[in-house]
């Protein structure tokens, strides 16, 4: 089941602009390793459901995986073939926005070599470039 906020203040958002490398939640926490994102956009709730079901696949219950992310942003989009006007549409799907810097995913309790594969797995279903952070190291 995809991530979505239990209840909202309003069901339609603005779409903003994404500006800045992120300031908060740049750092490795929870975990051991990391995956950061390197570029601005949104992250679809599919998206972060695929990349979670990509980690546990590949670790085989070994290990912990933290989400770091949370989509909170509806997108809405209008029915195909309707004439203009009318309205906003109703709300689509759920969206994380993600700045330079974020840190999407958190691996501990697996050995270097296997977060380093699980989590290029996981990158492979992300929609923008990312890198591989070491707690030790630090950003």
């Amino acid at each position: 089941m995809a991530l979505m906020p239990k209840r909202i203040k309003y069901r339609k958002s603005h779409r903003g602009k994404i500006r800045g490398n992120a300031t908060r939640g740049n750092t490795v926490a929870y975990g051991d390793f990391g995956l950061q994102v390197l570029e601005p956009g949104w992250i679809t709730a599919r998206q972060i459901e695929a990349g979670r079901v990509a980690a546990t696949h590949f670790l085989h219950r070994e290990g912990q995986v933290f989400i770091r992310i949370f989509p909170h942003k509806p997108v809405s989009s209008k029915p195909l073939e309707t004439r203009m006007g009318k309205g906003k549409g109703d709300p689509e799907y759920w969206v994380a926005c993600v700045r330079p810097g974020t840190m999407l995913y958190e691996i501990s309790g697996v050995v270097e070599d296997v977060a380093r594969a699980a989590l290029r797995r996981v990158a492979a279903k992300m929609p923008y470039r990312c890198r591989f952070v070491n707690r030790r190291i630090g950003v």
